[in-house]
């Protein structure tokens, strides 16, 4: 069995493909068409296999680590889970955590968002997954996937409920649980579907009498835990409790029949949603509430604890911000920790000794943050709190989740006597980073990353983070673009989404590599992300926009309206010849051409084999126009349209296109260096070869294929391909939400 390598108990599902849409700070999503996979009904030859080694290229976390969970009485084993990345566990002996869901096929891809993990308090060898990106109509069903070997392999149980692992509301939990008095019995709590139970460790499933309440703004059941003193080893728990995502009615439930039947706690605060729920080893529930579920605005929020009964409000300080998060030290009840979300200075971790009377916090000057593991979250700020845990074997070490990967300390109890907290970067081994373009230039880095959310990065070593951190100056949100001239590879450009209140603008250059930036003098008037094309000798550059196109021949002093374009899609430029620009209708059946730098273009008709694609149906709307025309590298109107049903070539400019036999389906296409004794570069593509799904690199101009991954690295969605022109084999590829790899023949 491959490592991490799933085994489904239920037949196929959907296949599914999507396109994040980064913005600032939101891991927002945007879900497309429903993709069937097609297969040849010509017998073939598969293609032939080229063993290579995967590696991340490190920039560490870059995405949304929603959830922590501790096995409560093995050390060192704990599991992180992310909105659209997938899960980990870490190795306490490589000091670093694990990816457990890197075997995660194309037609799976749904399941890289991870709503919820369980683990057995009776096997730390036993941990669950409850995996589903979204809810919406036309995304495939989720899964509960379960492990008996701490996440090394997993089988699939597949069920007829919706999770959704980037909606709001994904911070909350943990949704999932086993009964510490019967391994066999699990509770899971879904957004839409209620809550249910299995009986046979998460084997089959059966509704129970709660149902999903809440309204619109509300995220359904999204914790759920039993009392262990009420029952006895093998016997099962008879009380459980659930919290439901509500601000109008009841949001806390209990079970006194080990989960069958459900009815409200009496006394319960109301007019705010449950984020978290904890027990405390003296039988104490602590609650902590906002406005809303998170990750979307808080105004309000509190800090209950249940005990014997009783409700007491413990909420440490009032304000226009929410709390999500609490836990409580093991053998200790009384000492527990909370978080805010939308605190008006700055996020806060508050701590109480005396269980909740008096509070005080581990966060707001005093602390010191250790940044070289992950230096780009320097100028990141702690955001999205949304869980935080205490080592259950060890008090002093406790870690808090965040947008970027996430914090931790190993001095937490110094915070009592007015010391110091040091928080670390802890997210070492998790990549969640979206890639919206990659760039190897012809000479200097190996790579330059345009990154969702994060801006990107020019990265020199691959195997360590960037220790001047991402972009600056400016400083980008998303980096929608990327482009250098291949005769002069030192002028690279960026395009994309300015951070914060900056007004430097959306559009940055380099003249030495990448080592510094600075924004342009001019932009046109509302001009953001798109894409940036930069001729061979790096004079003349192209920003393509939704409103438009615009052209600069002296480093954005000034800007010209492109005209003659039909198509709001990528303008490319031709990598030799420093005056000739190209630009796809893709659906249209136009191809422009510009010839004087960019500035205008002129239009003409080409026809496909096989005819024009239409949208709508099993095409790839979100990519038209955008990424399927190519320029071959080292050559003047050699042009390659990577459109999704297939891959077609031209050598006279684009008068006339030949289809290649052997693809039916990209994502993903690419060019890198030739192989020896070969002058055309290497071909690289994402999608199907002759029936076959993979990582594909082609060496004689797509005659013939090899497919370059295998089954244990698939990573669900993988949108960007980049071979590197310096170095024979090297490829580089942009997941969705699993951040960047790069590839070597072994």
């Amino acid at each position: 069995m491959l490592p991490c390598r799933g085994q489904d108990e239920s037949g196929p599902a959907l296949v599914l493909a999507h396109l994040k849409g980064a913005s600032n700070h939101l891991m927002q999503s945007c879900l497309i068409a429903a993709l069937l996979l097609v297969s040849s009904q010509v017998t073939v030859q598969p293609p032939k296999t080229v063993p290579y080694r995967w590696k991340s290229v490190q920039m560490v976390g870059a995405g949304f680590v929603d959830g922590i969970v501790f096995h409560p009485t093995a050390k060192g084993v704990r599991y992180a889970r992310t909105d659209m990345g997938g899960a980990y566990r870490w190795d306490a002996k490589a000091n670093r955590w694990m990816p457990m869901l890197d075997w995660m096929p194309f037609q799976d891809l749904n399941l890289m968002g991870v709503e919820s993990i369980a683990v057995d308090p009776n096997d730390a060898k036993k941990v669950y997954l409850a995996c589903g990106t979204y809810t919406n109509r036309s995304t495939p069903d989720g899964a509960i996937l379960r492990s008996n070997d701490g996440g090394q392999s997993f089988q699939i149980t597949r069920l007829p409920i919706k999770f959704g692992g980037n909606e709001n509301g994904r911070g909350n939990g943990e949704r999932m649980t086993v009964d510490p008095n019967n391994s066999q019995c699990l509770l899971l709590g879904t957004r839409h579907d209620g809550l249910w139970k299995s009986d046979d460790a998460a084997g089959t499933w059966r509704r129970t009498g709660l149902e999903a309440i809440g309204g619109a703004r509300g995220a359904g059941v999204v914790v759920t835990l039993f009392d262990p003193a009420t029952g006895a080893p093998g016997k099962g728990s008879s009380v459980a409790y659930a919290a439901v995502s509500d601000s109008v009615g009841p949001n806390l439930f209990r079970s006194q029949d080990g989960g069958l039947t459900w009815a409200p706690v009496p006394g319960q605060p109301t007019g705010l949603f449950p984020t978290h729920m904890v027990r405390g080893d003296d039988g104490t529930l602590w609650l902590t509430y906002g406005s809303n579920p998170g990750p979307q605005r808080m105004t309000d929020g509190a800090v209950w604890k249940l005990k014997d009964g009783v409700w007491t409000n413990v909420t440490p300080e009032k304000g226009s911000f929410g709390y999500v998060a609490v836990s409580v030290q093991a053998g200790k009840p009384n000492v527990a920790i909370v978080s805010t979300f939308g605190h008006p200075e700055h996020e806060q971790i508050f701590r109480t000794l005396d269980g909740g009377s008096s509070w005080h916090s581990t966060i707001g000057g005093k602390e010191t943050y250790n940044y070289a593991k992950a230096p780009y979250i320097s100028r990141t700020g702690i955001h999205w709190l949304f869980d935080i845990e205490i080592d259950p074997k060890d008090p002093n070490h406790a870690l808090f989740t965040t947008g970027y990967g996430g914090h931790e300390t190993f001095n937490l109890s110094d915070s009592d006597v007015g010391k110091p907290v040091i928080w670390h970067a802890m997210a070492t081994g998790i990549e969640e980073s979206v890639a919206l373009q990659l760039l190897s230039p012809t000479k200097g880095a190996p790579l330059v990353s345009a990154i969702g959310d994060y801006g990107g990065f020019v990265h020199h070593n691959l195997d360590k983070p960037v220790p001047e951190g991402n972009f600056i100056n400016p400083h980008f949100g998303n980096t929608s673009g990327v482009a250098a001239g291949d005769l002069a590879p030192e002028i690279i450009v960026r395009v994309g989404s300015a951070s914060g209140n900056s007004r430097a603008g959306n559009i940055a250059y380099s003249t030495d590599s990448g080592v510094t930036w600075q924004p342009t003098k001019s932009s046109p008037t509302g001009a953001r992300e798109g894409h940036i094309a930069v001729s061979s000798y790096g004079k003349n550059w192209v920003w393509s926009l939704r409103s438009g196109a615009f052209q600069t021949s002296d480093q954005g002093m000034t800007w010209r309206t492109v005209t003659g374009v039909p198509s709001n899609g990528r303008i490319v430029a031709d990598s030799l010849d420093p005056t000739r620009f190209y630009n796809l209708d893709l659906f249209g059946g136009i191809l422009s051409t510009s010839v004087d730098g960019g500035a205008t273009f002129t239009g003409k008709p080409f026809q496909l084999q096989g005819g024009l694609p239409v949208r709508g149906g099993d095409r790839m709307d979100a990519r038209a126009g955008q990424d399927q025309l190519y320029s071959t590298p080292g050559k003047t109107g050699d042009l390659w349209i990577a459109a999704f049903d297939g891959l077609h070539h031209s050598t006279d400019g684009g008068s006339t296109f030949v289809r290649l036999p052997h693809v039916y389906q990209l994502h993903a296409f690419g060019f890198g260096r030739a192989a020896p004794h070969r002058t055309s570069p290497t071909l690289y593509l994402v999608g199907t070869v002759d029936g076959v799904r993979g990582i594909f690199r082609s060496l004689d101009e797509a005659q013939s294929w090899e497919r370059i991954n295998d089954e244990a690295h698939q990573w669900g969605l993988v949108l960007q391909i980049q071979g590197d022109p310096k170095k024979f084999g090297r490829v580089y590829v942009g997941t969705h939400g699993r951040g960047v790899f790069y590839g070597d023949p072994r």
